[in-house]
């Protein structure tokens, strides 16, 4: 049996408004939390962004005061190593047959915008004849020793070019030298320059070293 239609009443139709305005209400109130809820998210999400760029901040300042610190220690470091190895190296070389070296300079920069090349020659030893120059690092590597020998050519170049036809040799120093690095040195024809107590000394070339001679 079908169901049987109640008809629609003037107190029926009121009711059902009462009941839908009863739910748009309801609704209503839904949609205001959500949003309250979704502001909440939003300023803690502002806030914990403020924080995290105030934390970043912080940690950028503190590295950048960190490589202040340790760029002037290693700046006075090196400082130190080339006091020392200037101390008498002149001496040291002189005892190697190196006679005359009347002039020890620091920090000797050279350049030719034709040939595109240019340089610093850290200690810079000299005579009438010959010239010794030498690179020192705190802590040698295998790549300074290229480096140098690469610096070397260039300089050769360079005093070609002004008519300076002296012979250079090349020399490392460094506080801190492993064995594999001084060898690697020697090999290429440099002197190496080391530690010894509060002086420094050069190290006995193995029988058969030849200076290279640039």
């Amino acid at each position: 049996m079908s169901e049987q239609l109640v008809p629609l009443t003037y107190e029926g139709i009121l009711e059902m408004f009462r009941q839908g305005q009863q739910e748009w209400q309801e609704m209503k109130q839904q949609f205001r939390e959500t949003d309250r809820r979704i502001a909440e998210m939003s300023r803690e999400t502002d806030r914990m962004f403020r924080e995290t760029d105030r934390k970043i901040q912080k940690t950028a300042e503190q590295i950048e005061r960190t490589n202040k610190d340790v760029g002037g220690l290693t700046s006075s470091i090196a400082a130190l190593v080339s006091n020392m190895v200037r101390g008498n190296i002149i001496e040291k070389f002189e005892a190697l047959g190196y006679g005359d070296l009347d002039r020890c300079s620091e920090k000797q920069t050279f350049r030719n915008k034709k040939l595109g090349i240019k340089g610093e020659i850290d200690l810079f030893l000299e005579n009438g004849d010959i010239a010794i120059l030498i690179e020192v690092k705190t802590t040698l590597e295998t790549k300074d020793v290229r480096d140098h020998i690469e610096r070397l050519e260039k300089f050769r170049r360079y005093s070609d070019a002004r008519g300076d036809k002296r012979r250079f040799i090349g020399a490392v120093a460094g506080a801190v030298v492993s064995n594999n690095v001084a060898d690697f040195a020697l090999e290429n024809g440099l002197y190496v320059i080391v530690q010894s107590g509060e002086a420094v000394e050069i190290i006995t070339p193995p029988e058969g070293f030849v200076a290279k001679k640039w």
